[in-house]
């Protein structure tokens, strides 16, 4: 099964529009993240993140409510071991 984990955008790494990316904080876990479907999304705001792209905005409430489900499941630490 695959899901989608909200993230936050620390800094933008590439800002062209067809290859946007940024540095997306996973609950401190770190990783470069595709932002071209979310224009939108900009340094401090909360994305939703499947398979290194982000697909959505959500908003913080609703992105820490989710990390700490994942926390408590302890489904954070899987993401460590895994690529961008």
């Amino acid at each position: 099964m695959c899901l989608a984990v909200p993230g936050r955008v620390l800094a933008l790494v590439d800002e062209r529009p067809l290859s946007r990316t940024a540095r997306v904080s996973f609950g401190g876990i770190v990783k470069e993240v595709s932002l071209v479907c979310t224009p939108e999304a900009g340094v401090g705001d909360y994305v939703l993140v499947h398979v290194g792209f982000a697909i959505t905005t959500v908003d913080e409430a609703e992105a820490q409510k989710t990390l700490d489900y994942l926390a408590q499941m302890n489904e954070l630490a899987e993401l460590e071991g895994s690529g961008p």
